[in-house]
């Protein structure tokens, strides 16, 4: 066997992506690789197909047991031996797996790290003829990351006791720090490196202004989401049970998820989004690394992340399967607040601090940009996007600026002169002369800054102190009570040496149309996706795995542009290998089939006409269907009676008539002569005294003539 011929037969992938084969090949030879490369990139493919390769049992490490389950359910669909080895088995089934490892009856196992650097599993280790290791969420050993943890720090031992089995460490999120950081660590720094594009193209990055909250992401879902599984993130516990608690309340299937939930709770929580169609999880970062749902079709964020290596982790399960997807964010001044007063109150050293600092700031501009979003993201991580993307918010309505400096100065200014100790309201209210009994007492009502600031309002007012937070013009004191303070940037703008041009925040975003899947395909290939996503759900449900384990929404989708009729054309589909055609070919193809004879246009039928008969025998009536297609009641009947002569829909189907109605018209049609279809209606129209409708006529004249034959 080839890597090629692995990829094709086992995985049903024609071509490899990118640097996968290199690093394959690297892996196959005996050598170490680390890897960065965005979520939904293929990653697992890096080491899986190795693992086949090579003699041996591959040992990947993986930090959560959903993430294995998922991984081990998909491998076993396609025949290929693989286990787990947690805390989820019983005893009995952990003997079992470790037996089969001695006996070199499995091909990958994965591991969580707290177990593999126990002595008894080192043990069952030695005993092992091993093929590879494979680090997953390589960025959990540094500290500086956003999801360190401990126990990958001793995953060094690996090279230590096992120095002739490759390593491969793997990361979609890690900047230049970082992935020294892994190398060092894991003691890889002789490792080839695989540095792939940070880029997620089909992802669409917005930030929209906090104002209603709650509201602004209800409204997102409904115009845009409306069907679609998706991840709400909260910072908070509090919030994100709240937030669950009113989204169900507005109809949607939403779900909490964070550490304060019993372990039962948030594994059936967890299980149902990977399980059902349309499942909201509104989480904390506790949910989502190593979520393998590829169908995810948004994740809002309704506070501001912490770093941008956390932003770029959590917006990047969202469309892992290349199609469109959404990443949406609220952001507001108390945002920065919280988030500054979070790293100042923490347990953290100074050096740590100061490197949480760092990494907040990045996350501010990036909110604060006004040019496009996507190449300030992937500045970040040390790669040049030539061109603007176009698929961003300040790409597809670009916002305007405006110079403020003179504004900027009024702020500095009030801040200053009012003893640099109050907050933003306080300072916004002084800026507009509003009546205060603090500023009288005070004797702020006297200063020349008192009412300075009357062009503007005061939602204007909170963008502009954001803005210069963000630009650190002006410092929180977070020691104190939220006061704000002149920052290090504000004396040369004081001074006038320097001008200032800020971003005018956005109006409310106006409706738009779903991005969803189905609400991309025409009619009739709208009924065979819910067909196909039926016969795949049954099928999960029969085998207890998320249905994208049987197919991805890619691989339906090109059933639906395909409509394969044969075992060919089905095994050329993506992600179709030979195990899947023989498990699941037959059954697919029968409800394409269905489908296909469901479409075909009768001979004296036109495919407008068909489609207004299709609409009546799915229980829809003609007012119905003209209001949906936008054609006039007349003309579908008009459709329907064809269907009638036709002999594919009954008079009773298309129209509500009585038997004594239907008699009068029958002889009506008689007594003028107008029993062939091409025979004129007036004046069996006329004869009935022009009160039945030309189309009701037309249906009955229809039933009679196929009765005739």
């Amino acid at each position: 066997m080839t890597p090629s011929s692995v990829l094709r037969d086992v995985f049903g992938y024609e071509q490899f992506r990118g640097q996968q084969q290199a690093i394959v090949e690297t892996l196959c030879a005996g050598q170490d690789a680390l890897v960065l490369m965005p979520t939904g990139g293929g990653k697992s493919l890096c080491f899986q197909i190795p693992a086949l390769l090579r003699p041996g049992v591959a040992v990947v490490v993986s930090p959560l047991i959903a993430l294995m389950e998922d991984q081990v359910a998909a491998l076993r669909q396609l025949d290929v031996r693989a286990a787990l080895l947690n805390s989820s088995l019983s005893q009995q089934e952990q003997g079992q797996v470790e037996r089969q490892m001695r006996n070199g009856e499995l091909d990958i196992v994965y591991i969580a790290p707290e177990r593999l650097t126990q002595p008894r599993c080192m043990e069952l280790l030695q005993s092992c003829d091993l093929s590879l290791f494979a680090i997953d969420e390589a960025h959990c050993v540094s500290q500086w990351g956003h999801d360190f943890r401990p126990e990958y720090m001793q995953l060094s031992v690996l090279a230590e006791r096992f120095p002739g089995i490759p390593r491969i460490a793997l990361t979609a999120t890690a900047d230049l720090p970082t992935r020294e950081e892994i190398a060092e660590r894991l003691q890889l720094q002789q490792a080839r490196r695989f540095v792939h594009s940070f880029d997620r193209p089909n992802i669409c990055y917005r930030v929209a202004e906090r104002g209603g909250g709650r509201d602004q992401l209800l409204q997102f879902i409904r115009d845009e989401h409306p069907e679609d599984a998706g991840i709400v993130y909260c910072l908070s516990r509090n919030k994100v049970d709240k937030t669950a608690e009113w989204l169900c309340s507005k109809g949607l299937d939403a779900l909490p998820y964070h550490a304060g939930l019993d372990h039962p709770t948030r594994t059936a929580h967890q299980r149902r989004f990977l399980n059902e169609e349309g499942v909201i999880i509104v989480a904390t970062i506790a949910f989502g690394m190593g979520i393998d749902k590829p169908n995810v079709r948004f994740v809002a964020h309704l506070d501001l992340p912490a770093s941008v290596e956390a932003y770029y982790q959590e917006t990047g399960r969202a469309g892992r399967d290349a199609a469109a997807a959404n990443a949406w964010m609220l952001y507001g001044l108390n945002d920065v607040v919280q988030r500054r007063q979070m790293i100042e109150k923490g347990d953290a050293g100074e050096v740590r601090k100061r490197v949480e600092r760092h990494k907040l700031d990045a996350m501010l501009s990036y909110c604060e940009v006004s040019s496009c979003r996507r190449q300030n993201l992937l500045q970040y991580f040390g790669e040049v996007l030539p061109e603007p993307c176009g698929n961003c918010d300040t790409c597809l309505s670009p916002p305007a600026t405006w110079d403020a400096t003179k504004v900027a100065q009024k702020v500095l200014s009030a801040v200053y002169r009012t003893g640099q100790r109050f907050g933003s309201q306080y300072i916004i209210r002084h800026l507009l002369g509003e009546e205060d009994e603090r500023a009288s007492s005070n004797g702020h009502d006297q200063l020349t800054t008192w009412g300075i600031g009357r062009e503007l309002q005061d939602r204007q007012w909170r963008s502009v102190i954001r803005q210069l937070i963000a630009l650190d013009y002006l410092n929180v004191d977070l020691e104190g009570y939220g006061g704000l303070r002149l920052g290090e940037n504000s004396r040369d703008l004081l001074k006038g040496q320097i001008s200032l041009r800020l971003r005018h925040d956005r109006e409310p975003e106006k409706k738009k149309k779903s991005r969803g899947k189905a609400g991309t395909l025409k009619a009739g290939d709208s009924q065979l996706w819910e067909a196909l996503r039926g016969l795949r759900k049954q099928l999960a449900t029969e085998q207890g795995v998320p249905p994208y384990v049987i197919f991805h929404d890619a691989t339906l989708m090109q059933m639906i542009e395909a409509l394969p009729d044969s075992d060919a054309a089905f095994l050329a589909l993506t992600g179709v290998s030979e195990k899947k055609l023989q498990a699941y070919g037959e059954a697919f193809m029968a409800v394409i089939r269905d489908h296909a004879d469901a479409l075909r246009v009768p001979d004296g039928m036109s495919t407008t006409s068909m489609a207004s008969v299709r609409a009546c025998l799915q229980g829809s009536t003609a007012a119905e269907i003209a209001a949906k297609r936008e054609l006039t009641e007349t003309t579908v009947l008009g459709h329907l009676a064809r269907g009638i002569e036709q002999g594919l829909l009954k008079l009773e189907q298309a129209v509500e008539i009585s038997p004594q109605a239907r008699r009068e018209i029958e002889s009506a049609l008689s007594e003028c002569d107008a029993m062939t279809s091409e025979a004129p209606l007036k004046a069996v129209y006329e004869r009935l005294g022009s009160e039945t409708p030309y189309g009701l006529i037309r249906c009955v004249q229809a039933a009679a003539l196929s009765q005739r034959g």
